[in-house]
């Protein structure tokens, strides 16, 4: 989640503003079929099922099926921990043919970064981690200061040479931090128009320039937007109003500029997680493409 109130962008003239304005009910959901036939480039993995939540241990069963529902649909998997199970994830992943960006949680425990970090660096000697992200959102929520999120990267970075390391925060964070965007091999920035209260019909040119915000700070290094999506149940914000039509339209606008203009893409999120009710209010529950029952919404 990537929500900071007083964040306004100015839309540049040269955006695409919506890929779905002027189409029939019919038309959409033919595109959305086709969209997610074709493959999407990537998911958000969606790990708990109803009743459960981050620190509970997760089985690898749990983790086979919810990989095989999405396996036919997407070229890369995101996780976001390397603890109480989620190592199992690129293991499974692997083994369907999938790439993986695999995370390292951060929070403000030092004895958790560090099972989280080793662990990271036991999977990408393994050969399980095609993309390494150290830390997801720290900056935001400041659980470390900028100084040891830094260390943290530098050290990922010489345990494995060989392997693209990044930092996940929302775009702005890019050009606020510059030695951040410096020590990072890939630019993953989170950018989500719904958090800060855009209206749907805006959301595709409000989030493109979110993107172009990190793309400008990264000088010339990669830029993959590791998160972005629309609710489809819960609260409004200001302007920004869940629906399971917005959600799928947004997928749709998403999905179609990302191809295009072939940025990669991992959307959030693959399963509904009913933990997530809490400080995002119950929209937190409802960001995926399928149901907590793992049941295809649209």
């Amino acid at each position: 989640m990537s929500y900071r109130s007083e964040q306004v962008l100015s839309l540049k003239p040269d955006v695409q503003d919506s890929f779905v304005q002027g189409e029939t009910e019919q038309n959409l959901q033919n595109i959305f079929a086709e969209i997610l036939q074709n493959g999407v480039h990537g998911f958000c993995f969606s790990l708990y099922e109803e009743g459960q939540k981050p620190g509970d241990i997760v089985t690898e069963a749990q983790v086979r099926r919810r990989l095989e529902i999405l396996q036919p649909y997407t070229k890369w998997i995101r996780s976001f921990s390397c603890t109480d199970g989620n190592e199992l994830i690129p293991k499974v992943a692997k083994e369907y043919g999938l790439k993986t960006m695999v995370g390292a949680w951060l929070g403000d425990d030092a004895d958790i970064n560090k099972k989280e970090i080793a662990g990271l660096i036991e999977l990408a000697n393994k050969g399980l981690v095609d993309i390494a992200a150290v830390g997801n959102e720290v900056m935001y929520r400041e659980d470390l200061t900028e100084e040891e999120l830094l260390h943290h990267i530098a050290y990922v970075k010489t345990a494995i040479p060989n392997i693209p390391v990044g930092y996940v925060d929302a775009y702005y964070e890019f050009t606020q931090r510059p030695k951040i965007t410096e020590i990072c091999d890939v630019i993953l920035c989170n950018c989500y128009p719904f958090w800060e209260g855009c209206p749907m019909e805006h959301s595709l040119a409000y989030m493109q320039q979110m993107y172009y915000q990190a793309k400008a700070a990264a000088n010339g290094k990669e830029v993959i937007i590791t998160e972005t999506g629309w609710p489809s149940q819960g609260e409004n914000l200001r302007g920004a109003v869940p629906s399971e039509k917005s959600a799928r339209d947004y997928f749709i606008n998403t999905q179609l500029w990302s191809a295009n203009d072939n940025i990669p893409t991992f959307y959030f999120s693959s399963f509904d997680e009913s933990w997530k009710v809490g400080a995002e209010g119950t929209v937190g529950a409802y960001w995926g493409i399928w149901d907590k029952n793992e049941q295809l919404k649209f």
